[in-house]
């Protein structure tokens, strides 16, 4: 595996150490000696329902792509409703353990009071075929999608919402905890505030009492899935926020900080050099997603950050990955396999510094809808849903460097990262650097 990066001589480990040591990371494991992630750590995959299903019931953001304010129609995706057979097959053959998906509420509840049978029985067959594959599957609640009757009723401006949203999850976790399942209760949060706010879901003046009833929901669907499965582990993902997590996702770990069995973090993007603000997701009327600068260390002191404030709970990458645009080389040229590796480096890293680490989903397994646009690919598998009627999928050069990475438990001892790290305060915020600009205490 890639022998040529690692045969640089005995200069390279001291001068990598040099580099570490400037950009703040601890120098407990020597650069290019990392340890194994153990037979224990849990590779996996992320998808979410409604960007990846297909054929999708009314709700509030097929009524947003219909108002005509995305750049892409949905059609339907990539389709998984129908091809989830074999796209769970791509992921078994890869060798993770976990595989997350989305329960949609649009798809099980399309009117008040009413659950759909059929609705409930295309996601036992998804459960079941996961689970009969070796993995374990991981269930998004609400991936930032509810029913279009829900939004009638005012979404989350309705005071009714929270009550309306655990009516539906309450028979979600009653159904499916019997499978063992790991719980992602909202995902991001913060950023589905955001995506509400940008959508017209709610106004500024709304998005605090947005905030206020996700916490009410996600603490009481807590206490719910712990009765129906007592040792359950349920999180609620955080979009880490180089440059701005304290001000972003604080006020929501504030909130559901008791109620998190174990801290899901989902990173993507340092903080953008020319302004010092954050670049996580692409903010509207900035650069497009495939520009935003990547920095794969910035991972370290995600993990970093979450480990000082919860030491005595495990840490769990649930989303992570890099941005293509229509499966062209990224114009920086990183290319995905050797992000991909960079990272898993930095995971080592931080577990041998002590982090609690136990798992790590690639998003995703294949490309799909990305909130109102396909351009940016975001998957192990590349799917041209605009111009190929038969969404084959085609694999990119990260499905050999996962499966490699998955099959030795990381990279191998001697690997250095291809991408140099840099000082931490050139990608995140004094908060998660020290004072003096190294990340040593």
């Amino acid at each position: 595996m890639h022998t040529r990066r690692r045969r640089r001589g005995w200069a390279a480990p001291f001068a990598a150490a040099a580099v570490l040591t400037a950009s703040g990371v601890s120098a407990a494991q020597p650069p290019g000696h990392v340890p194994e992630l153990g037979a224990d750590f849990l590779w996996g995959v992320s998808a979410s329902g409604f960007q990846s299903e297909g054929h999708a019931p009314d709700s509030n953001w097929r009524r947003y792509i219909a108002s005509g304010e995305t750049a892409d129609p949905y059609h339907d995706s990539v389709d998984f409703t129908r091809r989830y057979i074999t796209d769970i097959g791509l992921a078994e053959r890869l060798g993770v353990k976990v595989y997350r998906v989305g329960i949609e509420w649009a798809r099980v509840q399309p009117a008040p009071g009413t659950w759909d049978e059929a609705a409930f029985g295309f996601y036992d067959n998804v459960i079941a075929r996961i689970v009969a594959a070796g993995m374990r599957p991981m269930l998004t609640l609400d991936h930032w999608v509810y029913p279009g009757w829900a939004l009638e009723r005012g979404g989350w401006r309705d005071q009714g919402m929270v009550e309306n949203w655990l009516a539906n999850m309450r028979k979600v976790v009653d159904r499916y905890a019997s499978r063992n399942p790991l719980w992602v209760t909202f995902n991001e949060p913060a950023a589905y505030v955001g995506t509400e706010l940008r959508t017209g879901g709610i106004s500024v003046e709304e998005a605090p009492v947005m905030l206020d009833r996700i916490a009410q929901a996600h603490n009481d669907i807590y206490d719910v899935i712990h009765r129906f499965q007592p040792d359950a582990q349920v999180t609620s993902n955080l979009g880490y926020v180089a440059g701005a997590e304290t001000e972003v996702n604080q006020p929501i770990v504030d909130r559901i900080a008791a109620k998190l069995d174990f801290v899901g973090v989902d990173y993507y993007f340092a903080r953008l050099p020319e302004t010092g603000a954050s670049a996580q997701g692409g903010a509207e009327g900035g650069p497009p997603l495939w520009e935003l600068p990547v920095q794969p260390e910035g991972i370290y002191y995600a993990l970093r950050h979450y480990a000082r404030q919860f030491p005595d709970r495990p840490l769990y990458v649930v989303e992570n990955g890099i941005p293509t645009e229509n499966g062209k080389a990224r114009p920086d040229g990183y290319s995905r396999a050797d992000h991909l590796r960079d990272t898993v480096y930095w995971l080592q890293r931080a577990r041998a510094d002590g982090m609690n680490v136990i798992g790590y989903n690639y998003w995703s397994l294949t490309d799909n809808y990305e909130w109102g646009s396909y351009a940016p690919r975001f998957g192990l598998y590349t799917v041209d849903v605009l111009t190929d009627p038969t969404l084959t999928r085609r694999p990119t050069d990260a499905v050999d460097a996962y499966t490699r990475l998955i099959r030795a438990g990381g990279v191998d001892a001697t690997y250095l990262p291809t991408r140099a790290p840099v000082p931490c305060l050139q990608i995140d915020a004094p908060q998660a650097c020290p004072e003096d600009g190294s990340a040593e205490e």
